[in-house]
């Protein structure tokens, strides 16, 4: 289980920063024709922050990989 934390961890930090210097420099998206309001990053930052610390939460009570 431990790999699974590491990597999905790494990758909701990864989406939250990426969703954070959206909503603070302002970048426009747009997907199929339609703008995709900053407001929409603005509960990105929280929701996936929010499962970032969760997982972060985990993989520290989680045991490390024994080396064979």
């Amino acid at each position: 289980m431990r790999p699974y934390l590491i990597v999905s961890t790494v990758a909701f930090d990864v989406i939250a920063t990426a969703q954070l210097v959206r909503l603070v420099l302002g970048w426009p998206v747009v997907v199929a024709g339609v703008d995709i309001p900053l407001w929409a990053s603005a509960i990105a930052v929280v929701v996936v922050g929010s499962l970032a610390v969760a997982g972060t939460r985990l993989l520290l009570k989680t045991q490390p990989l024994a080396h064979s």
